[in-house]
């Protein structure tokens, strides 16, 4: 027996020469490694999968988050909607007809107006269709045109006002402004204080606030 023959090896593997034999594993066993292996692999595949799922549905990560919010910031804000086009008081003429049994409200009211800014037309009593027939603070007639525009203004100087159109009033040709009636009634006391008409005013002719963005992300 050669010296390199480990003690109680013989037959088949005795040394003969100065090497030793080669101890290979059998071919069963790389198999069995390699199909526990795959599955390892693949467990690992499927959990990275998971997390990015995750990130997905959750916003990501706060890093991603003030990326987010910084590409929103940068985005310019939507301009104001334009206001509408409301007339300024001295744009406006305002006939006063008092349709109440109290005397001398119709030319106390018109001369506050005046002070207010606005043009007097006619001032005295209500015809006899809206005579006794006001039970509002005041009822305030136009044209269609003056609905949305002038009406409102005017409105501003007496709370709890009936606004009415009236589509068969035709605008004046020949006034220099538009000509609205300030009919009042039963439950007038005075017009609104000037310094809460001057609120009122104001908050009339604001523009808009911007829209909210709609962009997907921010």
């Amino acid at each position: 027996m050669s010296m390199l023959t480990p003690p109680g090896m013989g037959g088949r593997y005795r040394v003969t020469g100065k090497t030793y034999p080669r101890m290979r594993r059998p071919k069963k066993r790389r198999r069995i490694v390699a199909l526990t292996a795959l599955p390892v692999a693949l467990l690992g595949l499927l959990g990275w999968g998971t997390l990015q799922l995750i990130d997905v549905f959750t916003g990501g990560d706060q890093a991603s988050a003030a990326g987010a919010g910084a590409r929103c910031a940068a985005r310019p804000s939507a301009s104001p909607t334009p206001a509408k086009v409301y007339p300024r008081p001295d744009g406006i003429t305002v006939n006063v007809l008092n349709a109440t049994t109290r005397e001398g409200l119709a030319k106390k009211t018109a001369d506050e107006l005046k002070k207010r800014g606005f043009r007097i037309g006619e001032v005295g009593n209500a015809p006899k269709e809206y005579d006794k027939k006001v039970k509002a603070t005041g009822l305030l007639l136009g044209g269609p045109e003056a609905a949305d525009t002038v009406l409102p203004v005017l409105g501003t100087q007496l709370a709890g006002a009936e606004v009415r159109p009236d589509p068969a009033r035709k605008p004046d040709g020949k006034a220099k402004t538009p000509v609205v009636d300030l009919i009042i009634g039963d439950a007038f006391k005075d017009l609104s204080a000037p310094g809460d008409a001057d609120k009122a005013l104001t908050t009339l002719t604001a523009p808009a606030p911007a829209p909210e963005a709609t962009r997907k992300g921010c």
